[in-house]
């Protein structure tokens, strides 16, 4: 079979290509963003990109058409599969009908941590030496791959809420029914597809209606929104976690901390120690999707102190405050943040991990439509809270300014109006013992190595 992919280089339609080309299917696809670190690993693949949406990408005509969701009506490729009425199908459900249909889904759901918390999962199934599939929207530099078709029956899936295709409006998860399912948190997002939090909890509970009765819902003890979609009705049994939870709480899972930067913590289920875990993940978050994995995986069998034992071998993901490089003794990293909230968290396992002492500057691109449309400015200036200085493109195209932000900051945020005007303030204001943390779920201009070229 042969298919052709519109928008192949998403994170998702590009793991879509990957497990296609594994199950020995004949793969192209076409993209109008074709960068790395993706079109790196497509083409290791050997699969063919194309860039742009020329019709002529489709003759031949392929089998099937998979049709990401950020194409539209409008689209030439897409009109061109309309107009002659060749066979396509989403990229969901392409996963929900060729490659998950008879497998043990487990599913990571929430608005922050679904990648981490998915490579973590997969990488405990993996130590296990269960070899599951995955599907992830990123890197584990465990698998060095984003997507795998493994071994039946198991198969871990990062799912997102947002929308599956111009022509079906459904969040994407809902064609992934798992039995086994982890929802970390729920905030408002995606303020492209949906008009306010109700519309996103009633998604999720639509997914959570999919979970049969002897599968497993892994919940927080305390997310008020979380909460408020479980009353909803759940047919299925549900343990919860909690790296803070109080003795009233009385999660199934929680941690106490070793370290308060996260990179280390004793696991307990109920009253019992299970084991303690040191591995190179910081922040809060981390040790809570580090909970809500084990959980999981224990419901696949995987016992606990096996997925302690795991967790000291996860070696992270791509862009997940990877670290880029150090020159003149500033070092640069990379993070994928794309919500106030994540941002927080992130800066805050920083903080706690590098002290009060060392400096860390933040180069701030916003890129996610619902940051783009300014969804989020309010909240924006606390997140950085742990930054001792912020540089915030401002792009042209932008209908709002950045300054109601940058006044709320106390003289720590800065607008640029380029990527190399950020660069130059930033070498210019760094020096040694310094932390650059560059923050975007987009190439931001090839900022970090210009930072690492400028630096030296």
């Amino acid at each position: 079979m042969r298919i052709h992919i519109l928008g192949i280089c998403g994170t998702f339609m590009g793991g879509i290509a990957l497990l296609a080309r594994q199950m020995g299917y004949e793969v192209s696809g076409s993209d109008s963003n074709v960068y790395p670190p993706m079109s790196t690993m497509l083409a290791e693949q050997g699969i063919e990109i194309s860039k742009g949406y020329d019709p002529g990408h489709l003759d031949p005509a392929p089998d099937w058409v998979v049709i990401g969701n950020a194409m539209s009506r409008g689209n030439p490729a897409v009109e061109y599969v309309l107009d002659r009425n060749l066979p396509y199908i989403s990229g969901p459900q392409f996963l929900a009908d060729y490659v998950i249909r008879d497998r043990w889904v487990l599913a990571v759901a929430g608005t922050h941590g679904k990648t981490t918390t998915t490579s973590i999962l997969a990488w405990i199934l993996e130590y296990a030496k269960l070899t599951p599939g995955f599907l992830v929207g990123g890197v584990p530099a465990n698998f060095g791959l984003s997507a795998r078709l493994g071994d039946a029956p198991f198969f871990v899936v990062e799912a997102d809420e947002y929308d599956t295709a111009f022509f079906d409006k459904r969040s994407k998860f809902i064609h992934y029914r798992p039995r086994t399912l982890i929802v970390n948190n729920l905030e408002f997002d995606h303020a492209d597809i949906f008009e306010n939090l109700e519309a996103i909890k009633k998604q999720f509970h639509h997914l959570v209606r999919t979970v049969p009765s002897n599968g497993l819902v892994v919940t927080p003890v305390n997310d008020v929104n979380i909460q408020d979609v479980m009353a909803r009705g759940c047919w299925t049994p549900v343990e919860k976690f909690d790296v803070k939870a109080s003795d009233s709480d009385k999660p199934s899972w929680s941690a106490r901390l070793i370290n308060t930067d996260g990179s280390a913590f004793s696991v307990y289920l109920g009253e019992d120690h299970v084991g303690d875990v040191q591995w190179g993940m910081l922040g809060l978050h981390n040790v809570n999707n580090a909970l809500a994995a084990i959980a999981a995986a224990r419901h696949a069998g995987v016992i606990a102190d096996q997925a302690v034992a795991a967790l000291s071998e996860f070696k992270g993901i791509k862009r997940r405050l990877e670290f880029c490089g150090e020159v003149a003794g500033v070092k640069v990293y990379d993070d994928f943040a794309h919500h106030p909230t994540a941002i927080s968290m992130t800066l805050e396992g920083l903080r706690q991990h590098v002290g009060e002492g060392t400096r860390v500057l933040v180069a701030f691109e916003a890129r996610s439509n619902t940051m783009k449309m300014g969804v989020h400015r309010q909240s924006l200036p606390a997140s950085f809270e742990g930054a001792d200085k912020v540089m915030i493109l401002q792009p042209e195209t932008l209908e709002w300014s950045f300054s109601e932000v940058t006044d709320a900051m106390a003289g720590r945020g800065e607008i640029c109006a380029s990527v190399d005007e950020i660069v130059g303030l930033l070498v210019a204001e760094a020096r040694p013992g310094d932390l650059i943390v560059v923050m975007s779920n987009g190439s931001f201009g090839g900022i970090h190595q210009k930072l690492l070229t400028a630096l030296a």
